[in-house]
């Protein structure tokens, strides 16, 4: 049976983690795992997460940074850890569960009947699915998305839904060896690495991306993305377009694959 190892990044999460959803889908799947990875918290985060641990022991680790640095690299940090194991499917979800995790098992399932290397969800408002976020959000959402493809060369319709597993991988390790430039839209400059590191046309390599359109995601409250984030998301943007689409490329692809 294949293994699948989930990193969660959680900040300040005490309020929104659902312990009885990630007992359900543990004790659903025996080879599902998750890796907490605790950024710094400065409320009930880390005692919860140390109590979900000694409940499932087997099933779930701990990692925690010493200071917030960031979504970015808690997931980076995460990554690193769960490639570095046995597991022969790894990913990222939110700790909001926004998405919920039975989406994992389908996600899997995607990658076991064919030979895609990743399965990204994508919030796609489709009759009989039950997509809930605002109006704002999906239209910034669409532009963002729009001018992401543009500069990448993959047409992406989601980048920034929280919910992704890969197959495993040295060259998915690779992805993530280096910190990343940006934070909040750093999901963009993953993808952005993969055609360097796998040294493949965007194109080819995308055509082993899956995306998924989920069943269900909610836009759970408390949120921390604001208007204000959309803002930083164009000036990350800008930041990614002068290291990927200038002469800075060359210096950024000699920091990617020296790793």
């Amino acid at each position: 049976m294949r293994k699948t190892k989930i990193v969660i990044p959680c900040y300040n999460e005490s309020k929104r983690l659902d312990p009885t959803a990630f007992f359900a889908a543990l004790e659903k799947d025996e080879n599902l795992s998750f890796l907490f990875v605790n950024d710094g918290s400065t409320d009930e985060t880390l005692a919860i997460l140390t109590a979900i641990r000694a409940k499932r022991p087997l099933q779930v680790e701990l990692l925690s940074l010493s200071r917030n640095s960031g979504k970015a690299e808690a997931v980076r940090c995460g990554m690193l850890a769960v490639c570095a194991g046995s597991s022969v499917y790894v990913g990222y979800w939110d700790a909001d569960l926004a998405t919920p995790l039975n989406a994992i098992d389908k996600f899997c399932n995607l990658l076991d009947k064919t030979d895609a290397d990743l399965v990204i969800g994508s919030r796609v408002r489709l009759l009989g699915r039950k997509i809930e976020r605002s109006a704002v959000r999906h239209y910034l959402g669409r532009i963002f998305a729009t001018f992401t493809s543009l500069m990448l060369g993959i047409g992406i319709h989601d980048t920034q839904c929280g919910a992704k597993i890969f197959r495993n991988s040295d060259r998915l390790r690779q992805v993530f060896s280096s910190p990343f430039k940006v934070t909040w839209t750093f999901d963009v400059e993953m993808f952005a690495r993969f055609p360097i590191v796998f040294g493949v046309s965007p194109r080819e390599l995308s055509s082993r991306w899956v995306e998924y359109p989920l069943d269900e995601w909610v836009d759970v409250k408390g949120s921390k993305v604001g208007l204000k984030d959309y803002f930083r998301g164009g000036l990350e943007f800008l930041r990614l377009f002068f290291y990927l689409c200038t002469p800075l490329r060359q210096h950024y692809v000699k920091q990617i694959t020296v790793n």
